[in-house]
């Protein structure tokens, strides 16, 4: 008969056998049993050895949330993250809420009061289950011990399958203090979400359905492809790139599908949408044929739907979520399935097809030509694209990079050189400010091997920016690229454009942070202010190959848009 062990002995066993080699998460006393458990598997790891769980300690449980996001942003896996009750479930919202905007798949396991003190108001008693239900993908509330382990596993299941996203699982605290065997097997049944994704695993593309596909094709001078976020999430960027360059079809992306193609490819005409590449948008003005692929025609591409691409004669729809279909634009062609899976499938059937798009191409490099990105490059202020020029000839693209949210994270997006999907990791939907430097220990926890850098902006790095201390904790190798224009840039942009330069609450002049100062104190010994244009490819450089953390702040014309 099996030895009965705690509830946190099963939370623990059942993460390590999900292959979890990361928790990032910060104890309280409702979650304390099971981060005993974690000490004493671990401890028992070391003395068998076996390799332990690596448990991270954030300065704030949602710095915890972006550090797991970053983690499966940059890998494909699923994050894990750990809090207590109360104020550290209600910490955690915002990157579950983030998460589920862009699809990340993350477990947050969440310490609650015992089951006998559930709604009365106890310490530190917050209702997670109400609260997360209504912006992650699936929460539970385990009520009944005997089903803790296989909830666990559902959790991990219900993430990663279909369309990925957070799971949430209150935990109260006698439950991980029952004693009950572990079964090292089983989960919920969950008949309804477990048909769907059965469907979406079967999902493909009949060879009826891929004639249609490229009869359509076969009837467009002008295709354009629009690709998503879920290219890269469903590990479809191979498949694209190959698709692209089969049928001579350029491709504009999203932000969230930056690094599906390579943006140096000629077939890539980077991002488009509200603060998109130029002729990217006039690409969608003038194609006749839109091949959507997991894209979802969200109001920062689309603001106008109606008037969204208005000489396509037809729209090509692959979309992993059946809601997506039709959502905003009407598909003349569509397929719910897995993006790799579809172009897989379209690529066997269009081996006889040929079609000479070469007039089209060269349109479009006119436009490339014609309506680049650009800059003020006469200014003796330091701007910002000048800055990730810069840094484009140093890194050459082999990196990942994380953006706060702001100004910055659109420069970021437009000048940035990418070669490999899962390089750029930003909060696309939600835009959740301090984004950035947890995502990029995330990363780095998940990537030691590479070059992580996080571009941030001096209003969006100060909302977390209490993890610079977890970088010199854990001795990550994080790069620190802060672009100061003294404000909330974005916010000032639109005062600028849109409320006559009324800049309420968003001009951050007097405030007296010392960045660099900062990062001294929280053991950065690389931290340079940087404010002489001629200084920067060289100071850039030092940045990027110093052996170690490193922090730099650029003080940018403020005026910049």
């Amino acid at each position: 008969m099996t030895q009965p062990i705690s509830g946190g002995d099963i939370i623990v066993r059942a993460l390590a056998d999900e292959g979890v080699d990361t928790i990032f998460g910060y104890s309280g006393g409702a979650i304390l049993p099971t981060y005993d458990s974690i000490f004493r598997f671990n401890e028992d790891c070391e003395k068998n050895g076996r390799k332990p769980i690596q448990l991270v300690v954030p300065a704030c449980e949602q710095g915890a949330g972006f550090m797991a996001a970053g983690y499966a942003r940059s890998t494909g896996k699923v994050g894990v993250f750990m809090v207590t009750s109360g104020p550290g479930a209600t910490n955690s919202v915002t990157p579950i809420r983030d998460c589920t905007a862009d699809s990340v798949p993350v477990v947050l396991i969440t310490g609650q009061v015992p089951r006998a003190a559930l709604g009365s108001d106890a310490f530190q008693e917050a209702p997670v289950f109400s609260l997360m239900s209504t912006c992650a993908k699936h929460a539970f509330l385990v009520t009944d011990p005997e089903e803790l382990e296989a909830t666990i596993r559902s959790a991990f299941e219900i993430a990663r399958s279909g369309r990925p996203g957070p799971v949430v699982v209150d935990i109260p605290k006698d439950v991980q203090n029952w004693m009950g065997a572990y079964q090292g097997k089983g989960k919920l049944t969950l008949r309804g979400y477990d048909q769907r994704v059965r469907d979406i695993q079967n999902s493909r593309v009949t060879p009826e359905h891929a004639k249609a596909f490229f009869d359509q094709l076969a009837a467009s001078e002008r295709p354009l492809l629009y690709v998503g976020g879920g290219v890269i999430n469903s590990g479809a960027a191979d498949e694209l790139r190959k698709f692209s360059t089969k049928f001579g079809i350029p491709v504009a992306s999203t932000l969230m599908g930056l690094g599906a193609v390579d943006s140096a490819d000629p077939l890539s005409l980077q991002m488009l949408g509200m603060h998109g590449a130029a002729y990217a948008n006039y690409a969608v003005e003038d194609c006749d044929f839109v091949i959507a692929v997991a894209s979802r025609f969200d109001d920062r591409v689309a603001g106008k739907p109606k008037e969204w691409a208005p000489r396509a004669k037809a729209i090509a729809h692959i979309d992993i979520d059946f809601a997506e279909l039709g959502k905003v634009k009407a598909a003349s062609w569509g397929h719910v399935g897995d993006a790799k899976a579809a172009l897989k499938d379209l690529l066997a059937a269009g081996n006889g097809f040929s079609k000479d798009f070469s007039a089209w191409r060269s349109h479009l490099d006119k436009l490339k030509k014609d309506h680049p990105h650009n800059y003020d490059r006469s200014s003796e202020l330091i701007q910002p694209q000048y800055v990730l020029e810069c840094l484009n000839e140093v890194v050459r693209g082999d990196a990942i990079f994380t953006t706060g949210v702001g100004q910055h994270q659109m420069w970021a997006a437009q000048y940035v050189s990418l070669k490999n999907p899962r390089s750029f990791l930003t909060s696309g939907s939600m835009g959740t400010m301090g984004f950035g430097l947890p995502a990029a220990i995330g990363a780095q926890f998940a990537n030691p091997d590479k070059t992580v850098i996080n571009i941030d902006g001096d209003g969006s790095i100060r909302m977390n920016l209490g993890e610079l201390e977890t970088v010199t904790t854990y001795n990550l190798p994080v790069k620190i690229l802060v672009l100061n224009n003294s404000g909330d840039g974005m916010v000032r942009q639109w005062q600028r454009l849109f409320f006559a330069e009324r800049f309420c609450g968003s001009d951050k002049s007097l405030h007296k942070k010392d960045f660099v100062k900062a990062a001294e104190a929280d053991g950065f010994e690389f931290a340079v202010r940087l404010s002489e244009k001629a200084d920067v490819p060289e100071v850039l450089r030092r940045f990027v190959e110093y052996p170690g953390r490193a922090f730099i702040e650029v003080v940018i014309d403020q005026n910049a848009c």
